[in-house]
C-alpha cells in the first residue's frame, strides 16, 4: 500500500544582503467549468468560434434580460469541491462585483463573495517521492468570466469579443501555504490533474481555460510559522498579485523575479505597495498594473436577480457516489496491483487519459511489462513528436497485441521494437504484420542448433577462449542472432551456446 502521509519540505530561502528571506505564496486559480453552455444563459462555450457569435441577450446585458442558473455548472462546482475534500455549502448566494471595463457589458460581474458554494478543503502536492506540501483550500466560488479586449488588430482602435462573457468559472482560492516557485507550479499542476480526472475543467492553459493569479510576499524565517499559529497576515509582509498566469514556467519565473524585487525594496529601507502586477515573459519581469483593490472597492452587494442557491444533501451525496477514482488513489492502486514503483505509478497517473491507456494495455497482462512499454517506448515517442496520448498512432489494443506476441514467444524484444516502429508509421494489426512480413521468431531448436554449430565451427579459437572465460559466450549469442536476422529465440540460443561450450 502506498503511504500517502507526507512530511512538508523546507521552504524556499533567498539570501539577501541583510540575511535570509522566505517566499509565501497564495493562489487564486480560475478554472473554466466544462459545460456546453454558460453560467446564466444557454449560449455556447465553444472555443475558437467567430467573434461575438456565442453571445445571448443575457450576455450582452440587454434591458430586461435576467440570468437563469445553469444546474450543470453548479453540479460541476460541487463535484470539484468533493474531489478536493472540501465542504459543500448547501446554501450559497451570488453577489454583484461592480467595476467598469469595456468587455464587461453589464458593468458588474456576478460572483460569490459572502456565501461561496464550496468552503475549506485541501490538496496534497507531490514534490518528490514521500515528500509533499499540504495546501489548504479556503473556498471555491462560481462566477462569470468577462469578455476579451483585442488591441493588436488596428493601430487606432481596440475591439471586444464577448464570446467568453458569462462563461462559468470556478475560482479556487488557496491559503498562503505554498513556499516556493516550484511548489506553486506543482500545486497548479496537481489541481489541473484532479480537475481533469473529475471532468470539471479540461485544464487547457493555452486557451485560457485554466489560469492563476499569484499572490506573493516575502518574510523572515519563522514568520510563516507565526502566521500559522496566530492567523495574523501582517507577519507575512505586504503581498502583490501577479494576474492571469497561464503557464507553469511563467508562474515560476514571475514568483522568482517578484520575490527578489520585494526583497530589494525592503533591504533598501522602502515598503512594498500592495498592487496588481503583470508578468512580461519577454523581459522576464513583473510590472505594475494598478493599485490593489480591496473587496469594498468593488462595491459588492447581493445580486437582486438571483435567489439564494439551495441544494439538497441527497443531491450532493449522489454526485459524491459518482466520483471517479482520483489520482492519489489510482497511484496507490497501481503500486499495489501492478507491482510497479511509486515513480512509475506517478508517471502513468499524471494524466487521466494516460492512466486509462495503460490500464487497457495491462488488462490480463503483466503490469510491469506493460508499464515499461508505455512509459519508455510510447511516451518517449510521443514526446519526440510532440503528441498527446489521445493522438497516439499506436492504440492500446495494438500495443497490447505486441505484448501478447512477446509473451507467446512469437517475437523477441528486438523484433517487438521493430514491429512497434511499423505500427507507429503504417498502422495495421501487429499479429498480421508479423505473419505477412516474416517477422516471427524462430523457435525450432533444430534450426537454431544448426546456426549455433556453424558459428562455433567457423570460430574455433574464440570457442576455446570462451570455455576458459564464460563471459565471452555472449559474443556467440550475438553472432547467432545476427545470422538469423534477430529472429532466433534468445533464450534458446543462450542455452544451446552454453551446451556446446560445455558451460
Amino acid at each position: 500500500m502506498l503511504d500517502l502521509t507526507y512530511d512538508s519540505p523546507d521552504p524556499k530561502v533567498i539570501a539577501g544582503d541583510t540575511g535570509p528571506w522566505e517566499i509565501v505564496i497564495g493562489l487564486e486559480v480560475h478554472a473554466q467549468v466544462a459545460s456546453a453552455s454558460k453560467l446564466f444563459s444557454d449560449a455556447s462555450t465553444e472555443f475558437g468560434a467567430e467573434p461575438n457569435s456565442n453571445v445571448s441577450f443575457v450576455d450582452a446585458a440587454m434591458p430586461g434580460m435576467l440570468p437563469v442558473i445553469n444546474e450543470f455548472c453548479v453540479a460541476q462546482a460541487v463535484r470539484t469541491g468533493l474531489g478536493l475534500n472540501a465542504k459543500v455549502n448547501l446554501v450559497s448566494a451570488f453577489d454583484r462585483k461592480n467595476y467598469f471595463y469595456p468587455d464587461l457589458p453589464q458593468g458588474y460581474q456576478i460572483s460569490q463573495l459572502y456565501h461561496p458554494i464550496v468552503g475549506e478543503g485541501e490538496v496534497l502536492v507531490d514534490l518528490a517521492p514521500g515528500i509533499a506540501r499540504k495546501v489548504r483550500i479556503e473556498r471555491i466560488h462560481l462566477e462569470q468570466d468577462a469578455g476579451k479586449s483585442i488591441h493588436d488588430m488596428d493601430p487606432e482602435s481596440s475591439f471586444v469579443d464577448l464570446n467568453r462573457t458569462g462563461v462559468a468559472l470556478m475560482e479556487i482560492v488557496s491559503r498562503p501555504d505554498v513556499r516556493g516557485p516550484e511548489e506553486a507550479a506543482a500545486y497548479v499542476g496537481k489541481l489541473r490533474q484532479i480537475l481533469r480526472y473529475l471532468g470539471t475543467c479540461d485544464g487547457n492553459m493555452q486557451n485560457g481555460n485554466l489560469r492563476a493569479d499569484v499572490n506573493i510576499s516575502v518574510c523572515r524565517p519563522g514568520d510563516h510559522e507565526a502566521f500559522l499559529a496566530s492567523g495574523d497576515h501582517d507577519v507575512l509582509g505586504t503581498r502583490c498579485e501577479v494576474k492571469n498566469m497561464n503557464s507553469m514556467r511563467f508562474i515560476q519565473q514571475a514568483i522568482e523575479f517578484e520575490a527578489r524585487r520585494q526583497i530589494r525594496i525592503l533591504e533598501d529601507g522602502g515598503s512594498v505597495e500592495q498592487e496588481t502586477r503583470l508578468y512580461d515573459p519577454e523581459k522576464g519581469e513583473t510590472r505594475s498594473m494598478r493599485s490593489k483593490e480591496e473587496a469594498h472597492d468593488y462595491r459588492y452587494f447581493p445580486c437582486p436577480d438571483l435567489l439564494p442557491l439551495e441544494i439538497e444533501r441527497s443531491w450532493v451525496d449522489a454526485i459524491k457516489d459518482s466520483l471517479p477514482e482520483l489520482p492519489d488513489a489510482k497511484k496507490a492502486r497501481f503500486v499495489t496491483e501492478y507491482g510497479m514503483t511509486e515513480y512509475d505509478a506517478g508517471v502513468l497517473t499524471a494524466d487521466v487519459d494516460s492512466a486509462a491507456y495503460f490500464e487497457e494495455v495491462a488488462k490480463g497482462r503483466d503490469g510491469k511489462s506493460a508499464a515499461n512499454w508505455v512509459i519508455n517506448e510510447l511516451f518517449g515517442r510521443l514526446r519526440r513528436h510532440d503528441l498527446e496520448i489521445s493522438d497516439s498512432p499506436v492504440s492500446a489494443a495494438q500495443l497490447g497485441t505486441i505484448l501478447d506476441l512477446i509473451g507467446k514467444g512469437d517475437i523477441s524484444g528486438k523484433i517487438a521494437k521493430e514491429l512497434f516502429d511499423i505500427v507507429w508509421s503504417d498502422g495495421g494489426d501487429p499479429a498480421e504484420l508479423v505473419e505477412s512480413r516474416g517477422m516471427k521468431q524462430v523457435t525450432d531448436t533444430g534450426a537454431i542448433e544448426e546456426a549455433v554449430n556453424k558459428v562455433m565451427d567457423d570460430n574455433p579459437d574464440q570457442a576455446m577462449k570462451a570455455r576458459d572465460n564464460p563471459k565471452l559466450a555472449g559474443w556467440f549469442v550475438g553472432q547467432v542472432m545476427k545470422a538469423t536476422d534477430g529472429k532466433a529465440n534468445p533464450k534458446v540460443v543462450n542455452e544451446l551456446v552454453k551446451k556446446r561450450l560445455g558451460l
